[in-house]
């Protein structure tokens, strides 16, 4: 359990939530009425949820250290 909590997969997964919740939450307010200030702070909400989830999608993967030689014949 705890490897999927780190996998890239559980991020993958955890920021298209987090894209949706707040796309929701911002969609239930605006429904409800909001002032000008409110609305952009909504929208700046919503551009930094998409902005994790493109960040999680593009990040480069960390790089694996060079098998030895010990590891290779094994």
């Amino acid at each position: 359990m705890l490897k999927f909590l780190r996998s890239s997969s559980a991020a993958q997964y955890g920021s298209a939530a987090l894209v949706f919740v707040s796309a929701a939450i911002v969609g239930h307010e605006a429904a409800m009425g909001m002032s000008t200030t409110q609305w952009a702070g909504a929208v700046v909400s919503v551009l930094g949820s998409i902005t994790v989830a493109v960040m999680v999608h593009v990040w480069p993967p960390k790089a694996k250290a060079p098998a030895t030689e010990k590891a290779r014949r094994e």
